[in-house]
């Protein structure tokens, strides 16, 4: 060996060596930006009418709902006159917008042709969460606190209330499961619990500890495999429960002061996003276990998203603060 290609090996620049290696494609990829100079206060929950290609989204300290173009980000309407909206949720028939109001129990039923608006219907107070399940053609609204409590049970077509399902606590995110009649409620103020709810007894069946984690406010759901993804805030971390059982089968670390969190079956991954400024991408593995695969930085208040499979695409909106202007992002979901 030559003293030149010698001296070149060990500066790593020798034959193949001279270019570095090629960097990976990022997971999560901002592709479009929107900032809102005229939309004050936290960013709440969002929705999406992916066949009509329109993004609802709760802007609660401005206590308005802004409708954008899913796919360009282009401002499209905006619903006013519901205070601190929260929860949103699109049933696509026969075409029903859901709006949870924080300010005063309410939630608000809109035709979403017009948004023209159709029902009030009264929960008690601090309507929140929501969620639509396809099979009982319902929406799920969590409201209340200690001692008036629950899920109530909405007709997606009329807005009647169908049910409600009493609760110990305020509840936060919650699960709707599709192959089984249970859903999973996040209970943080009921001493860091998650509610176990059969849908055809109506009541709550069983209440899992979360030994050692507080805060427990994002839940995404894996049937196929069992597992319920239960993200806490102290410790920032990740619980891997079995369905069945409850019991904690994984603990992953995660991003501070989570919002939301998002299971996508297809890559089986879990995207995180949360105010300390990034979204946590977390992957299974071969073995079965999880592990952190990327930290995506976005912004301080970046809290609250939506994931689309059908589009392969991740909603951000970011609550400004710090001289930083509200806004909405969109990220495309590399393989």
């Amino acid at each position: 060996m030559s003293l030149l290609l010698a001296f070149l090996l060990s500066l790593g620049l020798g034959p193949g060596l001279g270019t570095p290696p090629r960097a990976q494609a990022p997971v999560l990829r901002e592709i479009a930006a929107l900032r809102l100079p005229g939309i004050h206060g936290r960013i709440d929950h969002f929705a999406a009418d992916v066949k009509g290609g329109r993004l609802f989204m709760s802007a609660l300290g401005n206590d308005t709902v802004e409708i954008f173009d899913l796919r360009t980000l282009r401002h499209l309407h905006t619903l006013r006159g519901i205070g601190e909206p929260q929860g949103v949720t699109y049933a696509p028939v026969p075409g029903r917008l859901f709006v949870a109001s924080g300010a005063d129990g309410t939630v608000h039923v809109f035709d979403g042709a017009h948004y023209r608006l159709l029902r009030v219907v009264r929960l008690g107070s601090d309507a929140d969460d929501t969620r639509y399940d396809r099979a009982s053609h319902s929406v799920f609204v969590g409201f209340g606190d200690r001692g008036s409590a629950g899920l109530a049970q909405l007709n997606a077509a009329t807005g009647e209330r169908m049910a409600t399902i009493a609760l110990p606590a305020h509840p936060e995110a919650f699960a709707v499961a599709a192959l089984s009649p249970r859903i999973f409620v996040n209970l943080p103020s009921a001493g860091n619990v998650v509610a176990v709810i059969d849908r055809r007894q109506g009541k709550v069946i069983a209440l899992w500890h979360l030994h050692g984690a507080r805060g427990n406010f994002p839940m995404a759901l894996d049937e196929r495999d069992h597992l319920l993804f239960v993200v806490c805030r102290e410790p920032a971390e990740v619980l891997v429960l079995h369905t069945e059982t409850g019991a904690i089968v994984g603990r992953v670390r995660c991003v501070e002061r989570a919002d939301d969190a998002w299971y996508d079956a297809a890559r089986q991954r879990l995207y995180v996003s949360g105010g300390g400024g990034a979204i946590t991408v977390i992957a299974r593995q071969a073995s079965g276990s999880f592990r952190v695969m990327a930290e995506v930085p976005t912004a301080p208040g970046g809290r609250t998203s939506l994931f689309l499979p059908e589009l392969s695409r991740l909603y951000l909106g970011i609550w400004g603060r710090h001289g930083q202007a509200e806004e909405v992002r969109t990220y495309a979901v590399r393989p």
